[in-house]
């Protein structure tokens, strides 16, 4: 067996095998990371050749700002329904794709499918959709709810969004659902199915509890990433209309690129991310719990 020992021979594993992506991910996650953390103590418009220590500043600047807790509270109301949604539409396809229904290979690509369009792409498709082929259809059909642009309306952009968020991410998440329903012993279904459980039995009293992995991972996702939209935030409202759906992170590129606070953006980006953490690793911490007690 070929077995090298020695610092020489290990080094150089770890140059062909690994340094490779190890240097990719510090110059575009750590690096950046550590740079914006520094420039939240600063006075930096992004462009100037100089800059001054400011302390707390920019974060005092942040709290202050209603507009940061606005944005805030609108991505929460988004992140909060998408969760829900793209979570149980895609529990729902998994447990469609995973019943034995013929062609469930082809129905398990075409709900995966909408994943792979990138969001820049996906809000222009649905700002089509939204302003042109949904209102033709609402004066054809006499559908009130339909005849006028949900993007033009306060009340109902947030809804778009949702729906759009739902239809990319619901696909990619059950997978996760299918990963952890394939897994589940069917010798414990069969068993079950001889004490006369029904499928309903089945699905709250064994798959469901053998599932919490599987919640653990798709809640954790789903959380991360909807705090984070940004793409299809942009190319479908533009946080309109009136700022009703401008997502935190469109505010947060708002207030350092466009206004040119660096300072008070990448503080903003900060408090983001620890509310984040806290929310993600809460959620990690109560469904592990789960999954002991299941």
């Amino acid at each position: 067996m070929y077995n090298e020992k020695g610092f020489g021979p290990k080094l150089r594993i770890f140059l062909i095998f690994a340094f490779v992506p190890l240097f990719a991910f510090l110059v575009v996650m750590v690096i950046p990371f550590l740079l914006g953390i520094f420039m939240t103590f600063t006075d930096w418009n992004g462009v100037a050749t100089s800059f001054q220590f400011v302390g707390l500043h920019n974060f005092a600047e942040a709290v202050k700002d209603a507009g940061f807790w606005h944005s805030l509270g609108l991505t929460s109301l988004y992140v909060l329904a998408s969760v829900i949604l793209i979570n149980l539409f895609a529990f729902g396809l998994a447990l469609l794709v995973t019943s034995g229904i013929k062609g469930q290979n082809v129905f398990r690509a075409g709900f995966f499918t909408p994943n792979l369009i990138g969001g820049v792409i996906l809000g222009f498709i649905w700002q089509f959709l939204f302003s042109r082929v949904f209102v033709l259809l609402g004066h054809h059909l006499n559908l009130p709810f339909l005849s006028d642009s949900w993007l033009s309306d306060p009340n109902k952009a947030m809804w778009a969004l949702v729906i759009v968020g739902v239809w990319q991410s619901a696909g990619y998440m059950m997978l996760i659902y299918i990963a952890g329903l394939t897994g589940i012993s069917d010798s414990v279904l069969e068993a079950s199915q001889i004490d006369g459980a029904t499928k309903m039995r089945q699905l709250f009293s064994i798959k469901i509890p053998q599932m919490v992995p599987a919640f653990t991972i798709s809640l954790f996702l789903t959380i991360s990433r909807n705090f984070m939209v940004y793409d299809t935030n942009l190319s479908l409202t533009k946080g309109g209309p009136y700022r009703a759906t401008e997502l935190i992170t469109m505010h947060i590129y708002n207030e350092a690129f466009v206004y040119q606070h660096y300072g008070t953006g990448q503080a903003k980006a900060i408090l983001l991310f620890l509310v984040v953490a806290i929310i993600a690793v809460s959620q990690v911490v109560i469904t592990k719990r789960l999954e002991v007690e299941s």
